[in-house]
């Protein structure tokens, strides 16, 4: 069992009286990360650098843009409904995921169909370099001391300020799960196997999918919605689409593609 260390904390510096928290370092590194691995490998995924930079600037405003209305919308629409202009504030946090996947598939649609690029390349370029920022993410969520454990009183906990209980480290169980692992499984399959497109978005999905279902039973819902039915969260319920979607892109490119 650990306690929070009091050296952390949600903001990373300050800058010229403006503070720049490690959740908005997360996202830039995470589009950074996504730019450069495009850049290394254009000729696989049918870009080039003009292409490329026209699809960073698309995705960067659709995972911002969807992230944030999918939080609004998904997760406290009244509380924004009265406090509108709380809406701006995404440098606080309060992304959604399903909302930024809702994003980037209507831009990738729209991107592949302008550009007569496959997008099953498209959607397999993202789920490679995506798990590296839901990493970030989920880091960054540590930090902020959000998205926080039901309690516990197993070894490998921790006791946050203010409080007399132990509770999992469910941030954590994500950033290994959601982003760590899948990175290194999509880059190793990526680059030592010849397969089809497609293959590694429906891995990303369904890894995603399941991964996020297992490990809220071990996350605190959120307080503005609690449970639906006494056992389900709102996220449990948001990922069931991810995982279908996940398997059919299994089907689509397994036995759709000559």
């Amino acid at each position: 069992m650990f306690e929070y260390p009091n050296f952390l904390s949600p903001v990373a510096f300050e800058l010229f009286g403006l503070t720049i928290r490690w959740y908005s370092i997360s996202y830039i590194l995470g589009f950074i990360y996504f730019y450069f691995f495009a850049l290394r490998n254009l000729n696989k995924f049918n870009l080039d650098k003009k292409r490329l930079e026209d699809l960073f600037f698309y995705l960067f405003l659709s995972v911002i843009i969807g992230g944030r209305l999918g939080y609004v919308i998904f997760y406290n629409i009244n509380f924004y409904f009265r406090n509108p202009y709380e809406i701006l504030k995404v440098w606080e946090g309060g992304m959604s995921f399903h909302g930024a996947l809702i994003g980037i598939t209507i831009t990738i649609i729209i991107f592949s169909k302008k550009k007569n690029i496959s997008l099953f390349q498209l959607s397999d370029l993202l789920s490679i370099t995506a798990p590296v920022g839901i990493f970030l993410g989920r880091i960054s969520n540590f930090l902020n001391q959000e998205l926080i454990g039901r309690p516990t009183d197993i070894y490998l906990s921790i006791r946050y300020p203010n409080e007399d209980l132990y509770r999992h480290i469910s941030q954590i169980y994500e950033a290994i799960f959601e982003g760590l692992i899948p990175a290194i499984l999509l880059l190793i399959i990526f680059y030592k196997f010849k397969i089809k497109n497609g293959l590694l978005t429906s891995i990303f999905l369904i890894n995603y999918g399941l991964s996020r279902i297992i490990i809220e039973n071990f996350r605190e819902p959120d307080f503005q919605l609690g449970l639906k039915f006494d056992f389900i969260s709102q996220g449990q319920i948001l990922t069931v689409p991810i995982i279908i979607l996940g398997f059919i892109f299994l089907y689509l490119c397994q036995y759709k593609q000559k």
